[in-house]
């Protein structure tokens, strides 16, 4: 079973490895045609000739640097005009260390990625999709979007913002036929550590999930309608609760007065 239509393409960015080649997998093995976006031209194309080779599916290669404009521009145009079935907004940098350690270009690379090319792909996805009148968007957060961290402000801060993005273009575009859900990750084994330089010892061996497991999750939620899916949360209350926090602290900020605590 899949929720993404069949006629037309998904495309994954991040697609070379980790949780984007998982998706390629499990969508290639539902029988979906796939544009697999990444920077690695030897990983995509030995991913694509598996999955051409293992589900006799339509892969399609695209090499592209989200962080270069022109290469976004390119990828922005193709989902504006081919017929898209879905886009899995993957592709992302990581950013754990101090701030303080980090240098204008990590900061730049994780807004360009993780804010601004998830953001113009995503529009235009949604452009797209409102013409077809059908069409699923992805959105790859973190759960680090709703904790500070003195190790990964820039990181954190980025999700955040695919968090409350994500989410707004759901009541925008709900009771429509287009689908948009925001999968929320823990700990997963992929490069995201061995590429800045570190270990998964960061976090307990125990709390990791493997790409799989996670797409697998995050496929599962899609199905049964959840707009936000926390593949790791045993304990659906927990996010159940932290929501009507959420809205209740939201009612309480409509006051109109100051409060008192700031009244001398």
């Amino acid at each position: 079973m899949s929720v993404f239509p069949k006629q037309g393409r998904v495309f994954i960015t991040g697609a070379s490895s980790g949780i984007g080649a998982a998706y390629a997998a499990r969508l290639a093995q539902r029988g979906h045609s796939l544009c697999l976006v990444a920077r690695r031209r030897d990983r995509l194309d030995a991913l694509a000739r598996d999955l051409r080779s293992d589900f006799d599916v339509d892969v399609e290669v695209l090499v592209a640097d989200l962080e270069d404009p022109d290469h976004l521009s390119d990828l922005e145009d193709r989902l504006a005009r081919d017929a898209v079935a879905g886009l899995v907004n993957n592709a992302g940098a990581g950013g754990l260390g101090p701030l303080s350690a980090s240098s204008p270009r990590d900061l730049d690379r994780i807004v360009r990625l993780n804010v601004l090319a998830l953001v113009r792909l995503s529009h235009s996805a949604l452009r797209n999709f409102k013409q077809r009148n059908s069409g699923v968007l992805v959105n790859i957060g973190s759960v680090l979007a709703h904790t500070p961290s003195p190790a990964a402000a820039a990181y954190s801060g980025s999700k955040a913002f695919v968090l409350n993005f994500t989410r707004s273009a759901q009541l925008e575009f709900s009771g429509t036929p287009i689908r948009i859900q925001l999968v929320m990750p823990g700990p997963v084994r992929t490069e995201f550590f061995s590429s800045q330089g570190m270990d998964e010892s960061v976090f307990p061996d125990s709390s990791y999930l493997s790409a799989a497991q996670l797409v697998d999750a995050a496929l599962a939620g899609l199905e049964i309608g959840e707009l936000v899916t926390i593949p790791s949360l045993p304990d659906l209350e927990a996010w159940e609760k932290l929501e009507a926090a959420r809205r209740a602290f939201m009612g309480g900020t409509m006051s109109g007065q100051v409060a008192m605590r700031y009244q001398g």
